[in-house]
């Protein structure tokens, strides 16, 4: 029998990296919230969860780029008592490099990359502070820390979900709610589909299964991790790189300029 442990809402539900979310979740005992656009996609899957799993499964149909559907959601999140776990994964991706795709994409990856998931961040993290307990999973992406290699504001956005939970669980540190964002690299999902790209470029050893990765991340949670990048083999590089990043913070704000530019 399904233990169940509260109910996670998941967003970008009804395919990728978010379906394989609301697969695993359930399969640990979560009752669901699942949230996407395309409410026939959400329903057969709720369907099959709530079979499969023996969890109870909602479907909430909206567009988190529609400030209607938004605050809908944001609410239901600052409200729901039972809701343990919010997985924010839906996104939007670039047509090309930046200056090659058409300006008025980047209004609608803003919308969701980045203004959708601070407004579910911040009222999760309200809720689940107020009552001592609950996780905030924000799937940001590996280009966060590479922006070089990938379309510019894509990347600026996803570097932004990384610094918004890192500074999020900062804050709440020691009040009983978990952050965790998520660094994928290049994940087989339909994200290639919408944009245009051809996966089949990419080197196969390149691409990791949306299950797998979901895993990993879930693992990687329970291992207490605040930033997961699941195809990393030694955490030692990145807790590398945050003992670097943190050497910086004495200097970072000072009353004179360096004395290696000359100005004193």
């Amino acid at each position: 029998m399904t233990q169940h442990i509260g109910t996670a809402l998941v967003t970008g539900a009804s395919s990728g990296i978010g379906a394989a979310y609301a697969d695993q979740l359930a399969a640990r005992g979560h009752d669901l919230i699942l949230v996407a656009r395309d409410k026939a996609r959400l329903r057969a899957a709720a369907e099959r969860l709530g079979r499969e799993a023996g969890v109870t499964v909602e479907v909430m149909s909206a567009d988190l780029t529609q400030p209607e559907d938004l605050a809908s959601v944001r609410d239901r999140i600052a409200t729901d008592a039972a809701l343990s776990v919010l997985v924010n994964c839906a996104g939007l991706g670039p047509l090309g490099p930046a200056l090659d795709s058409p300006a008025s994409l980047y209004d609608g990856l803003l919308d969701l990359n980045v203004r959708a998931l601070q407004t579910l961040s911040l009222a999760a993290a309200k809720a689940f502070g107020e009552r001592g307990a609950g996780t905030v999973i924000n799937v940001s992406s590996a280009v966060a820390i590479v922006p070089e290699r990938f379309n510019a504001p894509y990347a600026a956005s996803k570097a932004f979900v990384l610094a918004l939970t890192q500074g999020l669980g900062a804050e709440l540190a020691g009040k009983g709610v978990r952050f965790q964002a998520v660094l994928p690299g290049v994940t087989r999902t339909n994200f290639f589909d919408r944009t245009g790209a051809d996966i089949g470029q990419i080197p196969s050893e390149m691409i990791m299964e949306a299950s797998d990765l979901v895993a990993a991340a879930l693992a990687g949670l329970d291992a207490g991790e605040t930033v997961t990048i699941p195809s990393l083999p030694d955490l030692g590089d990145w807790q590398a790189l945050e003992a670097a990043r943190f050497r910086l913070g004495p200097n970072l704000s000072r009353s004179m300029p360096a004395s290696r530019y000359g100005l004193g």
